[in-house]
């Protein structure tokens, strides 16, 4: 399988040793000044780029009729004009604001829980996610989606980084050194927490995942999520 890599900082590089690895071969490495030269080679692309950057790099691909991946997170206000153009082309795509394996478990157990606790008014839920320094946007699109998954099964509305209402989930956002990512959800009540975790130890994860889904993706038109790559429906 040829892949494009859009986005070549760390989680790039990553990708590219792991899809190596798998036996596949990158036919373009861009970065954001980098033209989209040779993207028509490729079979499918993975977008681990920047807010900024990451609807034009997925436009970019489904007019040009190249399946996409994309795990940038920080953009998602454009995301319905992405799907729109995605279902015009008759395109294939995948966004996952975390593409670990463990992570999107991880999100099950979220959601299982939510449901679980919807109606024990007596707890009141929380979380945090630490990550490293370069990370541009908080909370972290993990943190979103499982505070939304958490807003799906509860009366919470919304979320919020600091003075949080009644009705919205406090999201406690951290940055600090050589942190690939944690996220913690709580649920405090006078006589006790009840705590779930994830705790990456490298990118390694993300990578794997991204490429599964890459290979997954392969041949197939619409629009999907990592639900779909691992079974999860």
């Amino acid at each position: 399988m040829k892949i494009a890599l859009l986005g070549y900082g760390k989680m790039g590089k990553v990708i590219e040793r792991i899809a190596l690895e798998r036996g596949h071969e990158i036919v373009l490495r861009k970065s954001s000044a980098d033209s989209f030269d040779g993207l028509n080679n490729a079979d499918v692309a993975i977008d681990f780029s920047v807010p900024d950057a990451a609807v034009g790099n997925i436009s970019a691909c489904l007019n040009g009729n190249i399946p996409v991946i994309s795990g940038t997170t920080g953009w998602l206000e454009h995301y319905h004009d992405v799907a729109k153009l995605c279902e015009e082309k008759e395109g294939a795509f995948i966004y996952g604001s975390n593409f670990s394996l463990g992570v999107n478990i991880f999100f099950e157990l979220n959601t299982y829980l939510a449901k679980m606790m919807a109606n024990l008014k007596q707890y009141r839920v929380s979380m945090e996610e630490v990550h490293h320094i370069q990370k541009l946007d908080a909370p972290s699109g993990t943190a979103i989606t499982l505070a939304k998954d958490i807003i799906a099964h509860s009366d919470y509305s919304s979320w919020a980084i600091g003075n949080p209402k009644e009705d919205e989930i406090f999201i406690n956002a951290k940055r600090e050194e050589g942190v690939p990512g944690t996220h913690t959800v709580v649920y405090d009540s006078e006589v006790d927490s009840i705590e779930i975790k994830h705790t990456a130890h490298s990118r390694e994860g993300f990578a794997l995942g991204a490429v599964v889904a890459a290979e997954w993706l392969l041949g197939k038109k619409g629009i999907y999520s990592m639900k779909d790559v691992l079974g999860l429906q």
